[in-house]
């Protein structure tokens, strides 16, 4: 017979594989996306945007196989993981957890099918924020099944939650800044070639059921409209989760967790900014949009310690 604690175990380890499964998913998924629309003509992103053209894209096959088998056996794994979590009796939050992130896998693999067309903005967008989702839900359900998690302090718990909402809008934009191929049209930082407001015609570029024709030029209102708001979300974040962090830090429980957020909001900064001064690097955005996936799962993390209902007595 299987003790619960034996049983929680097993599951913290099959959900720390999932994270990092997710995690690979997520930066395979991103060079992927953005090598995918440089198309091979010249270092990226000068090319950015060619895919809605038709034109062949340049990633190689075996990176495409590697994507479709790092999903595939995300999913697997994730049935898995929810079967633990489930049977014979469920774990409370954890099946709750689980389920939600087996239905998430689900409707990825859906929108997939979608996909092979670049002209649609909600696919990518979808996409990327669902690959957000599978790493936080997998990484909450690691740390919500630790047997020895501590209570947590709650003083860090309103501008965490504020933080995390400003962390969701800021991802949502540069979300919908790579589907609408628009990463070239602001080259600068912090306001786009002295634009700090962007203009009325811009804002129906946060229509992500819209289709795209072609890629955003410099300059263009609507791009400039999603960087900006994605910069002023990202420093509303920025200072909002900065200050969840720096009060879990007081809290036993939360003080490991709340150093790593504030590393990461640190990282995130600095990757940001390079990527747009360096001219939109291809590692760079790729970086850029792993460490947003796991900034998100670390500020999850600190807000929920100690307050998982499976914690032992």
């Amino acid at each position: 017979m299987t003790t619960r604690d034996e049983r929680l175990q097993r599951i913290r380890i099959l959900a720390l594989l999932l994270t990092a499964l997710s995690l690979l998913v997520v930066a395979i998924s991103a060079y992927l996306r953005l090598s995918g629309a440089g198309l091979g003509c010249a270092a990226w992103p000068d090319c950015y945007g060619q895919l809605l053209s038709g034109a062949q894209s340049s990633p190689a096959g075996l990176v495409r196989i590697s994507h479709r088998l790092a999903a595939s056996l995300a999913l697997l794994l994730g049935f898995a993981l929810a079967w633990h979590c489930i049977r014979p009796d469920p774990i409370r939050p954890l099946a709750g957890h689980a389920t939600l992130l087996v239905a998430l896998m689900i409707l990825l693999t859906f929108i997939g099918l979608w996909s092979s067309d670049p002209h649609r903005v909600w696919t990518g967008f979808l996409n990327m924020l669902g690959g957000l989702g599978l790493v936080a839900l997998s990484w909450r359900i690691a740390v919500a099944a630790d047997p020895l998690l501590p209570p947590q302090s709650s003083r860090s718990a309103l501008p965490l939650q504020a933080g995390i909402a400003a962390l969701v809008m800021t991802v949502a934009l540069g979300a919908l800044i790579g589907a609408r191929y628009a990463a070239a049209t602001c080259g600068t930082t912090p306001a786009c070639a002295g634009v700090w407001w962007p203009a009325a015609g811009g804002l129906a570029a946060l229509n992500p059921f819209a289709v795209v024709a072609s890629p955003g030029a410099p300059g263009d209102a609507g791009g400039v409209a999603l960087h900006l708001f994605h910069r002023y979300c990202a420093v509303a974040a920025l200072l909002l989760l900065g200050l969840g962090a720096l009060r879990a830090l007081a809290a036993d429980a939360t003080r490991t967790a709340g150093g790593w957020l504030l590393a990461l909001l640190a990282m995130e900064l600095v990757l940001g900014s390079l990527t747009v001064v360096s001219g939109f690097s291809l590692w760079l955005a790729i970086g850029h949009s792993v460490g947003a996936a796991v900034l998100f799962a670390v500020a999850l993390q600190v807000l929920d310690a100690g307050v998982q209902a499976t914690r032992r007595p």
